[in-house]
């Protein structure tokens, strides 16, 4: 590997040669008339192209998940666009599926989502900043139907919805922790009806969960008015079909519904669309992208949110049941410092720079670690998928780490490759596309993990006990008062996301690696009807970030020329 860039992903981004946005479309076989462009470099592509591209061949369909991430993330985003690339430098035609940036968590502490090094979409600044408006839609339809429940109110409130139980808040694309919870229409009786409520991060509102799951504009008007607000004083669902708000919103979202096309900083084909927040969301960009992109060349490659836990047991159970789109390999990305996270040998707090002594030389905290990689393996095999660990390289790892990382991998029968995507683009991911190439010729025995006739609880127990390794769930009175009404309105069909820390497969950010012995605890239950699943909170989940000390808002600036600087 070589030296670590010593550019930002900024300065990479401005030195990259990109290609017309009209080239990278004709290398996937999309025409120009299917393409809505923004500018040189950036289009929206015509849901036209779904029905257009039916015929062509199917490509090898990849889902990039990894270990359970140390606060700072172990590089999925840039590990998919990398085997893209890497992709291309094997003579195989690739395509990348990701998620869109959410401008807090760019003004925040995180920075953007397009990837890093010389492995990154681009252009950059349009990434992470506003692209084509997608956010600002989700944001206004889903704060149109918010204006439409309080207008309800305040007009007589005919359907007899219940102020106190009523669960649609606002959103708004920012980190601000003053607005998690808030009292509406205070001031005189023409300012509303007075009564609690809140604002979450746009990336959280269903509205988003939807865009991401939508397979046509069809489809997505019904979602629209499949949301539930609240619920009556008799207990049944008041939904947006009800409100007459489903048509405004959807009219709001329709261009939003067209996925985004990028490229990476080496002229391979992106696909960027959604960006579901991957707590109480599935966490996983649209399937109206991967219907597109699975017909574009020989290999569809997309990321999951977080863990094998979360993510992909997500993409696997939600977004394939609504795609149809069966995978066929499953890349577990993991890094020499997580490994030694797990081993428990280090204090990691979120939101602080990583302990220096996780990066003295030590295979056997990597071994250590290893319980949690094993588990992630084991969690893409329930699927019937076959996986690949891909190792992302960092400058101040050493050789005996990656031993040790493929010792346990030789322990499994499982590929396994090294990849230095961030510091040497496609080049440095060929390892990986080969493992990667190769594992796609075994047949694979693709299986949900639950059948979509099981109760809810019964799906929530399922996901606890084979894909966490809980004993068993413990149901809070709310959490069970909630499911006994959800089941007797008739959404036990519905699929479920529980919405639990991202830093440990338990519930607890405070157990690494496999851990047993313990109990999930559901604390409460909500409902996205719309997006056709309910999800289960288990322990304080924010959806609505702060900022912190120093955010990285306060380094974003333009310079003397008219440049952004600062950001990353």
């Amino acid at each position: 590997m070589t030296d670590a860039p010593q550019l930002t992903a900024l300065q990479i981004a401005r030195a990259a040669t990109l290609v017309p946005i009209t080239e990278v479309a004709a290398s996937m076989g999309i025409g120009e008339d299917l393409l809505e462009p923004y500018g040189r470099h950036l289009a929206k592509i015509s849901l036209d192209a779904i029905e257009a591209l039916a015929d062509r061949p199917r490509a090898r369909y990849i889902v990039v998940t990894a270990v359970t991430p140390t606060p700072l993330g172990e590089g999925k985003t840039t590990t998919t666009i990398g085997l893209a690339q890497g992709m291309e430098k094997i003579g195989k035609r690739a395509t990348a599926a990701i998620r869109q940036s959410s401008m807090g968590p760019t003004f925040g502490i995180k920075g953007g989502a397009a990837g890093g090094g010389y492995s990154q979409a681009a252009p950059f600044e349009a990434f992470n900043l506003h692209l084509t408006g997608d956010m600002h839609a989700v944001t206004a339809a889903h704060n149109t139907l918010s204006a439409i429940v309080d207008n309800h109110l305040h007009q007589g409130n005919e359907l007899d919805l219940d102020p106190h139980n009523i669960s649609w808040r606002r959103v708004l694309d920012v980190n601000d922790r003053s607005l998690r919870n808030i009292v509406l229409g205070l001031g005189t009786a023409e300012d509303g009806v007075p009564r609690q409520s809140g604002f979450d991060i746009t990336a959280a509102s269903e509205v988003m969960a939807i865009l991401a799951l939508s397979t046509s504009l069809r489809d997505m008007r019904r979602r629209m008015g499949q949301i539930v607000v609240g619920f009556d004083t008799a207990g049944r669902p008041v939904t947006a079909e009800h409100l007459r708000g489903a048509g405004a919103m959807t009219v709001i979202m329709r261009d939003a519904l067209k996925p985004n096309l990028l490229q990476t900083s080496e002229g391979t084909p992106v696909l960027v669309h959604a960006g579901p927040f991957g707590n109480i969301a599935h966490g996983n960009s649209s399937v109206v992208a991967d219907l597109i992109g699975i017909h574009t060349g020989d290999f569809l490659i997309t990321e999951a949110g977080f863990g094998a836990d979360m993510g992909a047991e997500r993409f696997f159970n939600i977004k394939c049941r609504v795609s149809g789109l069966t995978p066929d390999v499953a890349v577990v990305v993991t890094t020499v410092r997580a490994m030694k996270a797990h081993s428990g040998a280090h204090r990691i707090v979120a939101g602080k720079a990583l302990p220096p002594d996780l990066f003295t030389e030590r295979p056997d905290e990597v071994e250590a670690g290893g319980a949690n990689l094993v588990k992630q393996i084991e969690n893409v095999r329930l699927h019937g998928i076959t996986p690949v660990i891909a190792i992302n390289a960092f400058p101040d790892d050493h050789p005996s780490e990656y031993d040790a990382i493929r010792k346990i991998a030789d322990s499994l029968g499982v590929r396994c490759a090294v990849t230095t995507h961030f510091a040497d683009g496609g080049a440095g991911a060929t390892e990986l596309a080969r493992a990667v190439a190769e594992a796609a010729e075994e047949p694979g025995a693709f299986a949900f993990l639950y059948p979509k006739e099981a109760t809810l609880r019964e799906k929530i127990e399922t996901i606890a006990t084979r894909v966490y390794g809980a004993d068993g769930v413990d149901y809070q009175p709310p959490a069970a008062k909630r499911l006994d009404q959800l089941e007797a309105n008739g959404f036990g069909a519905l699929s479920v996301c529980i919405a639990k820390t991202h830093l440990s497969i338990s519930s607890s950010p405070e157990l690494k690696g496999a851990p047993t012995g313990w109990r999930l605890p559901v604390r409460e239950v909500r409902l996205s009807a719309g997006a056709g699943f309910a999800y289960a909170i288990c322990g304080d989940m924010r959806t609505m970030p702060g900022l912190g000390s120093h955010p990285a808002a306060f380094d974003i600036d333009i310079d003397e020329h008219g440049e952004i600087v600062g950001l990353y």
